[in-house]
């Protein structure tokens, strides 16, 4: 079974940090999906609910 090509290179997630850095942003994490997508998370950036629901419990946690 041949090895499939990467999505991303690592080359990508450098320029995603150092754009990010330079717009004053501090970098807490970064994140990859499958498709090659890149996520550049900030310190004290808390993620966005992904549905509904999610938004809902973050509005009502207590």
């Amino acid at each position: 079974m041949a090895a499939r090509a990467a999505s991303f290179r690592q080359v990508d997630v450098s320029r995603a940090i150092k754009a990010a850095a330079s717009a004053g942003m501090k970098v807490a994490r970064v994140e990859i999906d499958p498709t090659g997508k890149i996520v550049v998370v900030a310190v004290g950036q808390a993620p966005e609910p992904a549905n509904e629901l999610d938004k809902w419990m973050a509005n009502h946690a207590g």
